[in-house]
């Protein structure tokens, strides 16, 4: 009897269930491969937008990062993007930048995306859309296109603070050596702790050390003072310089007050994401428009997920705020299958096999859909009845550089509202590890190459 009453009572949770999926099925449309699919009605969907942000729910699935690829071609292509940002550190992006639009790279003894987790960034699919990128950029110079043409690469993220240092004083070096003295006596409050800044904030908290926030935000506002001159001598140069002064001075914040809460630091992390990406559209003008790369934990609508209950924003929700539907949200998913990630923070990367998804997930719905691979529409007007279904809080799983499918519900799982976090969602049943950049592939390329040794 009391089996009946079980049953009786998960019967209108098995029907919506079932009802939500069948929506799915009938509102998806499918994908064969990334390298094939149809992306006609996306773009249309897409419009006008002047930010598109599209994200992934692992820091490693190889179709996530190639039909993101795929789509991000057919934006520069097809809608005049020109700029593409990276949850990335700037001065690795910029090793990017260098190399496809073909500026001169400027002498260091540094190697980008050395830090971890390398294989991020240094993997076989991003490297093909660099090339492809470098190509174009390429095809665009040989017709006589201005280098302003040429579609751009830079980094959001903040956790470079010394290569930014040292990007901030070459430039100096260079355009006002006496300025740049100023800047080594201000940043030699930081040095001691270059090894391991995490440590710099933990002995401000014990208050065995001063903080260096003033030194550093003198750094910035003089190079912003001084901007009329530099920006009049390499206006390129000076942007690049000004938003490394940026990052050292967040960077010092961040690892400041990451102590403090979670969400204190994660907070100022996404929002100098998105302060940057303002700067930059800022910097390459009003018919600028920018793809951005990242976790679905940054660019979907934070505002939609049990984050806000936590008082935490993101870029996505930011990019919300600002640009309403001028902001377009993309989001990835998957079921099973193998992602690159480690167990423990600066472990080795490892194959992983990705266990099924939870049965109370919205990736346990778009399985039982039965469509094995597809983009899914979900901002209104379109999929009003989709959208009813999926409106009722589900978990979602977020994968990012560690995996632990030992303890994956209370590791890789959150609440949010999938139809409010984006407006398409994308699914692979079966995802594959992405391929990391083996050191024999990367000898004899050329200098300016970004993943050089």
């Amino acid at each position: 009897m009391s089996e009946q009453r079980s049953d009786a009572a998960n019967a209108p949770a098995a029907a919506a269930q079932t009802t939500a999926a069948e929506h799915i099925r009938r509102a998806a449309s499918p994908i064969d491969r990334p390298e094939n699919a149809d992306l006609g009605a996306l773009l249309e969907r897409i419009g006008d937008a002047r930010v598109v942000l599209i994200g992934e729910a692992t820091h490693g699935s190889s179709e996530f990062y190639r039909l993101r690829a795929r789509i991000t071609q057919a934006l520069i292509e097809h809608k005049g993007f020109d700029a593409v940002a990276l949850e990335a550190d700037w001065p690795d992006a910029a090793r990017i930048d260098h190399y496809v639009r073909q500026r001169d790279l400027p002498p260091a003894e540094w190697t980008a995306f050395a830090r971890f987790p390398t294989w991020m960034w240094r993997n076989r699919e991003t490297a093909d859309f660099i090339d492809w990128l470098h190509a174009r950029n390429a095809s665009l110079e040989t017709a006589g296109a201005k280098t302003a043409a040429k579609t751009a690469v830079y980094g959001l993220d903040l956790y470079s603070m010394f290569t930014s240092i040292e990007a901030v004083l070459a430039f100096l070096d260079a355009e006002d050596p006496e300025t740049a003295q100023i800047a080594r006596l201000r940043y030699g409050c930081l040095t001691p702790w270059q090894s391991d800044p995490a440590v710099y904030g933990r002995a401000v908290l014990t208050g065995r050390y001063h903080y260096c926030a003033d030194q550093a935000v003198a750094m910035l506002t003089e190079l912003l003072d001084r901007r009329l001159r530099y920006l009049a001598r390499d206006p390129e140069r000076f942007f690049d310089a000004l938003q490394n002064a940026r990052l050292v001075a967040d960077a010092e914040r961040y690892y400041r007050v990451m102590y403090y809460g979670a969400h204190e630091s994660w907070n100022l992390r996404d929002s100098h994401m998105f302060e940057t990406l303002q700067a930059i559209l800022a910097f390459r003008g009003p018919a600028s428009k920018a793809v951005v790369w990242a976790h679905n934990s940054h660019v979907g609508n934070a505002a939609a997920t049990e984050m806000t209950a936590r008082g935490e924003h993101n870029i996505g929700q930011l990019c919300r705020e600002h640009y309403g539907h001028g902001a377009y949200l993309i989001g990835f998913g998957t079921d099973r299958g193998t992602v690159a990630a480690a167990s423990e923070w600066d472990g080795p990367m490892e194959v992983m096999r990705v266990r099924p998804a939870h049965a109370d997930s919205y990736e346990a719905l778009c399985r039982a859909s039965g469509v094995p691979a597809f983009i899914l529409p979900l901002r209104r007007p379109l999929g009003d009845a989709l959208r009813e279904a999926l409106t009722a809080p589900r978990l979602e799983r977020a994968i990012g550089v560690l995996y632990r499918p030992q303890t994956e519900l209370a590791s890789h799982y959150f609440h949010a509202i999938l139809p409010e976090q984006f407006d398409d969602y994308i699914w692979f049943e079966q995802t594959r590890a992405i391929t990391p950049l083996a050191t024999e592939e990367l000898e004899g390329m050329p200098e300016t190459y970004p993943f050089g040794l």
